[in-house]
């Protein structure tokens, strides 16, 4: 665990699972800690390199958002409002955002909510990634203990000594009573968590940071107004990406309204631009989710994620202009959500079901193709479906097969070809077998069928039959 100097004493400022298991928390003075188990390891704590290693871990997650800020001494606060849907929603941007630092080392917890409080405290508190969805904040936060809300551990230790164990009890007492003997804090913290209270958050800016921005006399709020606005930031912004030889591959918008509440959006390119009308299309596309409030006073456009972008010619009067869809790409990306626009690529496999796979849609060429000599059916089914043949072992096709309650009688057939488990992926496919045959049945219908295991092997397979796909 870590210690170190707050006011005039030593107190816990970091403690592994097993120290909080048996009640060393951190703000705990040190001296009782040690008074209770002597024989503690305790390393100093270098609040200075924390603070640098927080700032380098929040400057990683603008990657998520436009809007983030540093929540001391171990979190990452993230305004995902604007930027949620590009990920597929809350929960899978918090899974990806958990299994991303888990890759890099960094054990993390995640929860999102409707406030600063709530998300703080479900992060800390609650078991497993969770989502408060609107009007939920009461019942995700109330179970959870006092701590939660962000209160010195002398105040929380006082409510406990007068029976307040969750939050919900909290809010269960009157304000006044409260207020008077643990001061405002209980009760601000309370408001703040519940959404009665705004509470602001403090973006952090990294200074290479491509960006333009607006200030206002007199606060803005009509939607014509900011597509005015944005096409006088999306200028400048492309002249200084210009100069960089850059593109922009993600845009954000932040509003900064009156109420000290910043809202942003965020739109995502498939491949570097700078063509103002086209960023700016972009940008507008997203003031549906804008709320000005009381209006907003300060705009700021930033290309948050940019790549090499050189100079290219227009052409020439001879030349066919050659078909781009980024536009569309980008557009449909950032309505519906860039994950569900793909296309389908070869992948190096030697099974069919893993021989296809989703790639972004303007990514290039794999340069991946089947082997040649045996052809593939247009439709594969996932996963393949269980027949019941009659056949003869060990290498002679079925003569005929029953799939849907359909009884099929093999005409023609050609096969088989056999095909190996990849045995560098698991253990399981070391030995596994499957002998597809193209069958056409009475109707002149092709099928693609493939029996499980040689027949000498039990490791092999089974020796079930199933259909795989089917031909056009």
């Amino acid at each position: 665990m870590l210690a170190a100097h707050v006011g005039g004493r030593r107190v816990i400022t970091s403690a592994d699972q097993a120290a909080q298991a048996s009640g060393i928390r951190p703000g705990l003075p040190l001296a009782q800690a040690q008074a209770r188990f002597p024989d503690l390891l305790v390393e100093d704590a270098d609040p200075v390199e924390d603070a640098a290693a927080l700032e380098r871990l929040a400057l990683w997650a603008l990657r998520y958002s436009p809007v983030v800020a540093m929540d001391p001494p171990a979190g990452v606060l993230i305004d995902i409002s604007g930027a949620a849907h590009l990920m597929g929603g809350e929960l899978a941007l918090l899974d990806d955002l958990i299994q991303r630092l888990g890759r890099s080392g960094i054990r993390a917890r995640a929860s999102a909510a409707d406030t600063i409080g709530a998300a703080h405290a479900m992060a800390r508190w609650a078991v497993g990634p969770m989502v408060a969805g609107r009007g939920a904040t009461m019942a995700a936060i109330g179970p959870l203990p006092i701590a939660a809300l962000r209160l010195d551990l002398d105040t929380v230790d006082r409510l406990r000594a007068l029976g307040f164990e969750t939050i919900a009890d909290l809010e269960a007492t009157p304000r006044a009573p409260l207020a008077l003997r643990f001061g405002s804090l209980p009760g601000r913290r309370l408001d703040q968590a519940l959404g009665r209270l705004n509470e602001a958050l403090d973006p952090i800016r990294p200074p290479e940071l491509i960006e333009t921005r607006r200030a206002f006399v007199e606060p803005i709020g009509a939607a014509e107004t900011i597509a005015r606005y944005i096409g006088l930031l999306v200028e400048p912004l492309c002249v200084r990406l210009e100069e960089q030889g850059l593109g922009a591959l993600s845009l954000d918008l932040t509003f900064h309204r009156v109420d000290n509440q910043v809202q942003a959006v965020r739109v995502g390119l498939a491949q570097p631009a700078r063509d103002p009308k086209r960023l700016a299309r972009l940008l507008r596309d997203q003031i549906e989710k804008v709320v000005p409030g009381f209006g907003i006073e300060l705009m700021v456009l930033a290309a948050s994620l940019t790549g090499p972008l050189g100079m290219r010619q227009v052409g020439t009067l001879s030349e066919v202009p050659a078909v781009d869809l980024s536009g569309l790409v980008d557009t449909l990306a950032n309505r519906i959500g860039a994950d569900r626009i793909y296309r389908r690529a070869l992948v190096e496999s030697e099974l069919p079901e893993r021989s296809v796979g989703r790639v972004p849609a303007l990514a290039p060429a794999t340069g991946t193709s089947w082997l040649a000599g045996w052809p593939r059916p247009t439709r594969l089914l996932a996963p393949p479906e269980r027949v019941d043949t009659l056949a003869l072992l060990p290498d002679l096709p079925p003569v005929s097969f029953t799939w849907r309650s359909v009884r099929r009688k093999v005409m023609r057939a050609d096969g088989p070809e056999r095909l190996f488990g990849e045995w560098h992926r698991r253990d399981a496919e070391m030995a596994s077998v499957r002998d597809y045959f193209v069958v056409e049945d009475e109707a002149g219908e092709r099928f693609w069928l493939f029996r499980a295991g040689d027949g000498e092997d039990p490791a092999a397979g089974n020796l079930n039959w199933y259909l795989h796909g089917i031909f056009a």
